[in-house]
């Protein structure tokens, strides 16, 4: 178990999380329009430093989303944890992230935050998004603890008011799919603009419709943070009621001929 305070943040003497230069950085000068905070996968129990791998394995969505939305002033960062592990009750990675969204305002003044998380870094991004500059969450396959009747469930009450939008792969065999449905469906009763998308036969790194999934997480996350217009399917998910907008399938060639 980490050390810490017992409220997720780091102990004297221990590595604090780190933002960074943007990815793929806007002209200097521009306004920023809004900020996006990838979380990289983490673990559930280490004290090791964060692995080059996974940060390596967001590289990719950060650069998508960086060049998608340059023109309009949206600004990427990779958050770097201090630790890789969630670590119990410290929840380090959302601390982490939480301490990012304090940066961001830090930086870039009151501007509105997406926090977009694969793995352990979706529950991140879910757990972390009642911070009062995120409008918004992406959670990628998010790691979610098991249902157990003696502890308390995972929380919901922080996303109220926040947009939010879940993906999974129906073949992960590292997080549940169905958790993740399940904690959507209690958000959805007191947070309405929450959806869940599934991606067939995908796996947890969602490499299999990697276009497919790059696309759904650039048209949520611009409609977010600069009020672009939703695609139809993804409108749709969030208006549909409970079970449709929350097993939305993501469609072959999703994105093609998305309106720019």
């Amino acid at each position: 178990m980490a050390g810490g305070d017992g409220q997720g943040r780091p102990g004297r003497g221990e590595p604090h999380a780190r933002l960074g230069r943007a990815v793929l950085p806007p002209p200097t000068g521009s306004a920023t329009g809004g900020v996006v905070l990838v979380l990289p996968e983490g673990d559930a129990v280490s004290l090791r430093r964060p692995s080059l791998v996974s940060h390596a394995g967001v590289m990719s969505l950060a650069r998508s989303l960086a060049r998608s939305g340059a023109a309009e002033g949206l600004v990427v960062h990779v958050v770097r944890y201090g630790l890789r592990g969630w670590n119990g009750v410290d929840a380090r990675l959302a601390a982490d992230a939480r301490w990012a969204a304090d940066e961001v305002l830090r930086r870039y003044g009151d501007v509105p935050v997406c926090l977009v998380g694969h793995g352990m870094g979706g529950r991140a991004a879910l757990r972390a998004a009642g911070h009062p500059a995120v409008n918004s969450v992406l959670a990628m396959a998010p790691w979610l603890p098991e249902d157990d009747v003696a502890g308390e469930q995972e929380p919901v009450r922080q996303l109220v008011g926040r947009q939010v939008l879940i993906m999974h792969g129906t073949n992960d065999a590292r997080t549940d799919p169905e958790l993740s449905y399940r904690l959507a469906e209690r958000a959805k009763k007191t947070n309405r603009d929450i959806c869940r998308f599934e991606v067939h036969s995908d796996g947890h790194a969602l490499r299999q419709h990697h276009g497919e999934v790059l696309a759904l997480a650039t048209d949520f996350v611009l409609g977010a943070l600069l009020s672009r217009t939703y695609s139809r399917p993804v409108a749709d998910a969030l208006a549909a009621p409970p079970p449709l907008g929350l097993r939305m399938p993501l469609a072959a060639g999703f994105g093609r001929s998305l309106r720019r």
